[in-house]
């Protein structure tokens, strides 16, 4: 993509590569960071910062927490906005692109490879083994979710109110999870404009255990740089063409093929996803596996424990299971194509209209976030958000909770009121037993999450050809 920003001023490019990174240099260390960032936004920024501040010393603390606090207050996976928004810092346009595109590539090629395994091996009795250990695993790790964010975030009764609000909501009475996260968001935002102290919330990001480095000793140094001043023609511009790359495509798939063909269906979904995605992937995970298994029939329960898994233990952003979830779903229904060529463009397609409004989210407001900084209504919003997200991804762990340890689920219904019940017969004891193996691992003896998913992978591969030799 060409570098509109370039054409504002002859001396632009050499003055905003006046910090003298190399261009070349720093796709090495996207490319660095693309392949270490395993464990979930929480171990990607970790990792961002302690090789752009700490070693590197390219961005000062300060400037990396402002960055920060501006990619959680968007829709999306706020570690790669976090990455574009640095790469463009550094470099303009075509830094923010690499480093954005760098960051997903990695795990997108995992989970395809493995998605192939998958479904041309999952009967296989060690691949059925190894995705069995992997269920139980992450049933853990999202309790474990629900735990460090909901420490982080409810610190007060209004807080602790909307997230168990925000729990029923979803859980007994199916409200949809774009409505759950708007009106939090409006609440917390009349909290806040009303002067409210409970709904502000407080930001960053714990780095290495060094002095902090200041912007003024970073290598960008304490002046914004002449691109990153706000621009709107600029802005407008690039945000025209990423538009066009997000909606031009899904306006073609439905003119050409129609609403009920499953890449249209695909496209429109996760572009909807794209705009609603606030407070990271376990967030949105309940709402779009209860779309894709209950509504499109796209997945069964389990299997997108298993894509889950698949994201745990692949690099990249975990919100890359919407992938293994749009493969699933072509491949199922594959038209006049091949199942495996289906599946391929709808793991591709849902990738795209996934990502691309990322960019589009940094580019369009990045140059003016300044405004936003110290925003406190904007600040309310975010924090009921943040609250609400925790009693979703509770609901996620009550949902993955029951389809993972009981064989059969019953469901109850009364009006609006919808609750499903296990049937009790239909313990997976294994499941069980393994499911409370990997939470003694990760809260009582702080194993990391890869090694814990790893070990719980091994003992299901071991525990299924024991059973079936």
């Amino acid at each position: 993509m060409t570098d509109i920003a370039d054409k504002a001023a002859p001396d632009t490019a050499r003055r905003q590569e006046s910090h003298g990174i190399p261009f070349g240099e720093a796709v090495r260390v996207w490319a660095r960071i693309a392949a270490l960032s395993f464990g979930g936004p929480a171990g990607q920024i970790a990792v961002m910062h302690r090789i752009l501040v700490d070693e590197k010393r390219w961005i000062g603390e300060h400037r990396f927490l402002h960055a920060l606090n501006y990619c959680m207050l968007l829709p999306g996976p706020e570690a790669q906005q976090l990455a574009i928004y640095i790469g463009w810092l550094l470099h303009r346009t075509a830094g923010g692109l690499v480093a954005g595109m760098l960051f997903v590539l990695p795990g997108f090629l995992a989970i395809l490879g493995l998605s192939y395994v998958y479904v041309a091996l999952g009967d296989l009795t060690a691949v059925e083994g190894l995705f069995f250990g992997l269920k139980a695993a992450v049933l853990a790790v999202v309790v474990q979710a629900v735990f460090r964010i909901g420490s982080r975030a409810l610190k007060n009764r209004a807080m602790i109110g909307t997230a168990a609000a925000a729990f029923v909501a979803i859980f007994f009475f199916r409200i949809p999870f774009p409505l759950i996260i708007l009106s939090a968001g409006l609440l917390g935002y009349i909290g806040a404009r009303s002067g409210s102290p409970l709904f502000r919330i407080g930001g960053g990001h714990k780095g290495g255990t060094g002095p902090i480095l200041r912007d003024e000793d970073s290598a960008l140094g304490e002046q914004i740089p002449i691109h990153a001043r706000p621009n709107l023609a600029w802005s407008l511009k690039i945000s025209c063409v990423l538009l066009a790359l997000w909606l031009v495509p899904l306006a073609l798939l439905v003119t050409v093929f129609g609403w009920d063909n499953v890449f249209s269906q695909i496209a429109l979904f996760f572009s909807q996803m794209a705009v609603v995605t606030f407070g990271g992937a376990y967030a949105v995970l309940a709402y779009v596996a209860q779309e894709a298994v209950q509504h499109y029939g796209w997945l069964k329960p389990g299997e997108m424990l298993d894509g889950l898994g698949m994201a745990e233990t692949t690099p990249g952003p975990l919100i890359m299971v919407v992938q293994f979830v749009g493969f699933m779903g072509a491949y199922r229904d594959p038209g006049a194509l091949n199942p495996m060529a289906a599946a391929t463009l709808g793991a591709m397609l849902t990738t795209w209209v996934t990502f691309v409004p990322c960019f589009l989210w940094i580019f369009l407001g990045a140059p003016f976030i300044e405004r936003l900084r110290d925003n406190a209504a904007l600040t309310g919003a975010m924090s009921a958000i943040t609250a609400a997200v925790v009693g979703v991804i509770l609901n996620l762990a009550v949902w993955f909770g029951l389809h993972t340890l009981f064989a059969d689920v019953a469901t109850w219904r009364l009006g609006p009121l919808t609750l499903d019940i296990p049937v009790a017969r239909s313990l997976v004891l294994p499941s069980l037993l393994l499911t409370l193996a990997a939470g003694i691992a990760i809260f009582r003896f702080r194993v990391s999450v890869i090694a814990t998913l790893l070990a719980c992978a091994l003992a299901g591969m071991a525990f299924m050809l024991a059973t079936t030799g």
